[in-house]
């Protein structure tokens, strides 16, 4: 049986002017799986193709040439899509709605029903240790507060793979610490997760497999243990690995 919730297969993107003429390669045959239950990290710099392997994943864009499926599925199934949660790079909240209307907002969009949706909206406030704060309006939020109303409403319909486009971007130390630890506790829990991220320093604790990329290509990955067991300092372990990779 493949226990793989993602498959990639020689993915290639190149990005067209009006015309139809090449502007950009983008991917450049990239291949990768990533297994249920795995927190899988597609780490590299930016620009090296990391947001744009998302899309696809997540049917956004279509890939040029090569196969992608998702749980079995073309990416753009819908069956594939309502399986997924997703917390883009940059989240866009409406300013003026508080965190329990947001997290409600995404649930109805996710085909929750009322009950149902009060409920899971509850649990995740204070999970997220929102629950004192589920009145105010999202637009006097901290960017840590804000990404933790993101990440309710990315969970609320209790996916099976979460997506997070550089979940840590912008975000001070502490509320860094509580992004990981949250990763960290879907894991546990059995979560499936994507992660992608430039920072491979903050990723080196979270993740249990990763893929890097430079310029739209795979240059090295496999288990964080094993990376972390052959570095002379562990504690930068993935950026020794990169630095590698890429010169040889």
């Amino acid at each position: 049986m493949n226990d793989n919730i993602i498959e990639i297969t020689g993915l290639v993107k190149t990005f067209r002017d009006f015309w139809f003429r090449p502007l950009a390669a983008a991917l450049k045959g990239i291949d990768l799986q990533v297994a249920k239950g795995d927190v899988f990290g597609l780490l590299g710099p930016n620009g090296s193709g990391k947001s744009t392997t998302i899309k696809i994943v997540l049917g956004l864009l279509k890939p040029t040439a090569g196969k992608v499926s998702l749980f079995g599925l073309p990416p753009r199934d819908r069956r594939a899509r309502a399986r997924l949660g997703y917390l883009p790079e940059l989240s866009y909240l409406h300013p003026f709605l508080t965190a329990r209307e947001t997290v409600r907002y995404y649930a109805g969009l996710s085909g929750l029903d009322r009950r149902t949706a009060h409920v899971r909206t509850d649990q995740l406030l204070e999970q997220m240790g929102l629950a004192a704060n589920s009145n105010r309006a999202v637009g006097g939020f901290s960017k840590g507060m804000a990404r933790k109303v993101a990440f309710a409403a990315a969970l609320v319909a209790k996916p099976e793979l979460l997506v997070l486009d550089e979940p840590t971007s912008g975000l001070d130390p502490l509320a860094t610490r509580d992004v990981k630890e949250l990763i960290r506790s879907l894991a546990a829990d059995g979560m499936t997760v994507l992660v992608t991220s430039h920072q491979l320093f903050d990723m080196q604790d979270v993740c249990s497999r990763v893929t890097i990329l430079s310029q739209g290509q795979v240059v090295g990955g496999g288990t964080v243990a094993d990376i972390v067991a052959k570095s002379a300092d562990p504690r930068h372990a993935l950026e020794d690995y990169f630095a590698a990779s890429v010169q040889a």
